[in-house]
């Protein structure tokens, strides 16, 4: 190995050994913080929330001074409903939905060789796990929350449920709950005036789920509270309010209380992890004014977990308003609480006009490559779907499938820019001559070089052509594998699940996990390196440096999904495979016309 290589592959192995450094760091600030803070609920304090009406109905923030907001003194009533996919259970503290167990899904996937019945042990994935406060709970003044504890019944279809709460001055809030199919529960919540004078309603916020870990293994970047207009969404993630006082132990920031945005346009607002979410969805005529998301502390974490000791609790605003004398006030709200299905959300907000799908969060900028990753994303995914119901075939052949068939499409590309990498090749003496004769004069080498590739028929851009054509697909598999619920689980020969790395077993003495898809990853590459024509235009020195890219990408994808490196690895091979055929295939590229002229031995004369 040269000089070059030794440098880039010291400062690869520097960057892996300080990511998990650093990433130890954090970990033992966060159980340092989570011992410092210890999670205690409280005896006989009742949550404090103030917000000031103004003449035009608009509201300041509510500002929250407890945990919970009710009295946890008093005996909790419970009440559950279950239909053949879920089981919800409902809660008197709040009047909300405590709970949401997914009855198809595992909380936490057993490797292959390692098979469960989770139905039988009842280890069920769920929503809002470990959070205090439910579902639908009303924040706000506590002229209208009081103790915060409601009467559970049954509805009157006996399908539903309702929670209701009578106050002094005539008030009476009540919410009714109706499941539906599709993972949905019909929701209203009703503010009832039973007095003879006029009520003033304070601020309120409708609290949307609490975003919390489903398993030890539960990435905190894919943990978070979103909002969205029906046209675009935006996601807050638990960084947004780290108690760390720098970003990755080098940038100082400053921890945010809360987050807030919306001016009357927001349609639906979720807490979500990697695969599972909680929306609330208002009518397209009735959008909420806000929306509101804060850190909250977690009174119990999944055991194992390095991430936050905090959840994200997320909450939709409305203003305030007067209600008259013997009137009521209704407003519905619809509530998903599902697996994130691509196609399952893509029908909802079709249903409900608002782009449910969004909720996939396929990414933004660099991870949705200014929506081309997105619409990538989407592609692959409705393909890798159709794949799998059509011809029955695991999801691991189904990534190995479209890679080999988009490998196959982009083939014109690929061997267009081999060709004239060949003719590049041919036309390099030249290039030197004219760059010795020209050495003087950059402006008119490069003019002359380019003479040349125009009298020969070589585009120079060539070679980048199946890089640029492929990227937007490249960032499309990044996101759709990250988000693609049909993943979650599926097994590939020896990955137990191809959404997370493919850990064969911790090696002794440093308990560091041994990834064999990653390691296969990079070796294809720097196969690939090895067989794919050199860039003319590269010097000897760059071109030796494009040879450990590599060990950037292991950097990278050594802890993604292993479906990641499963793709990346079968494109390789099949570029290696493309290469070879070129090779073959075909014909050498013609000897370019030289100009005699600009030959050495009659350069030499002149």
């Amino acid at each position: 190995m040269d000089k070059t290589g030794i440098i880039v592959v010291s400062i690869c192995v520097l960057l892996l050994g300080w990511w998990f450094v650093e990433q130890n760091k954090i970990a033992q600030e966060q159980a340092r913080y989570a011992a410092a803070h210890p999670v205690a609920r409280p005896t006989n304090q009742v949550a404090t929330v103030t917000a000031t009406a103004t003449a035009n109905g608009a509201s300041t923030p509510i500002t929250t001074t407890s945990a919970l907001p009710f009295n946890p003194n008093l005996t909790e009533q419970l009440l559950v409903l279950t239909n053949s996919h879920v089981r919800y259970t409902f809660t008197s503290r709040g009047g909300g939905l405590k709970l949401v167990e997914l009855l198809d899904y595992p909380e936490t996937v057993s490797a292959r060789w390692q098979k469960q019945d989770f139905k039988t042990m009842n280890n069920f994935a769920s929503l809002n796990t470990h959070a205090a406060v439910p579902v639908l709970a009303v924040l706000g003044d506590p002229s209208f929350v009081g103790d915060g504890n409601f009467t559970l019944s049954r509805t009157a279809d006996g399908v539903g449920v309702r929670a209701e709460k009578q106050f002094a001055d005539g008030l009476v809030l009540a919410k009714e709950f109706h499941p539906s199919s599709n993972y949905l529960v019909n929701a209203s919540v009703t503010w009832f005036n039973t007095s003879d004078k006029t009520l003033a309603l304070p601020a309120q916020e409708w609290v949307v789920g609490t975003a919390t870990p489903m398993d030890a293994d539960d990435n905190e970047l894919y943990l978070g509270a979103m909002w969205s207009d029906g046209a675009d969404y935006t996601d807050t993630v638990p960084a947004y309010f780290n108690t760390n006082t720098t970003t990755l132990g080098i940038f100082p920031r400053t921890p945010k209380a809360e987050y807030r945005a919306g001016a009357n346009n927001v349609l639906w607002a979720a807490a979500h992890n990697q695969f599972f979410a909680l929306l609330a969805m208002t009518r397209t005529n009735e959008p909420a004014q806000q929306f509101v998301a804060r850190a909250v502390t977690l009174p119990a974490l999944v055991a194992g977990y390095s991430g936050s000791p905090i959840g994200i609790q997320g909450a939709l605003v409305y203003p305030a308003q007067t209600l008259t004398a013997n009137s009521s006030a209704t407003r519905q709200i619809f509530i998903f609480a599902g697996p994130k299905e691509f196609r399952l959300l893509s029908r909802i907000g079709a249903e409900f006009q608002n782009h449910a799908d969004l909720a996939m969060n396929f990414g933004t900028g660099y991870m949705g490559f200014w929506g081309v990753g997105t619409f990538f994303a989407k592609l692959l995914l409705s393909g890798m779907n159709w794949l799998h119901d059509v011809t029955n075939m695991g999801y691991g052949w189904a990534i190995v499938t479209i890679t080999i068939l988009l490998r196959a499409i982009f083939w014109p590309f690929t061997r267009a820019s081999m060709r004239s990498a060949k003719k590049m090749q041919a036309l390099a003496p030249e290039i030197a001559v004219l760059k010795e004769k020209y050495k003087d004069d950059p402006q008119k080498f490069t003019q002359k070089q380019m003479e040349l590739w125009k009298k020969n028929k070589v585009n120079p851009m060539s070679g980048c052509l199946p890089m640029l054509v492929q990227m937007p697909v490249f960032f499309g598999f990044l996101a759709m594998i990250r988000c693609a619920i049909e993943l979650r689980g599926a097994h590939f020969l020896w990955v137990a699940d191809l959404t997370k790395p493919d850990t064969i077993f911790m090696i002794p003495g440093i308990n560091f996990p041994f990834n064999l898809l990653p390691l296969l990853m990079v070796g294809t590459m720097v196969w690939q390196a090895h067989v794919q024509p050199a860039s003319p235009g590269m010097d000897a020195s760059q071109q030796k440096m494009m040879r450990f890219i590599p060990l950037m990408f292991l950097l990278f994808f050594y802890n993604y999904s292993s479906g990641m490196a499963l793709y990346m690895t079968v494109s390789t091979l099949a570029g290696i495979l493309q290469t070879r055929m070129t090779k073959i295939t075909v014909a050498a590229a013609p000897a370019p016309t030289t100009n005699p002229a600009l030959t050495p031995a009659n350069k030499n004369k002149k």
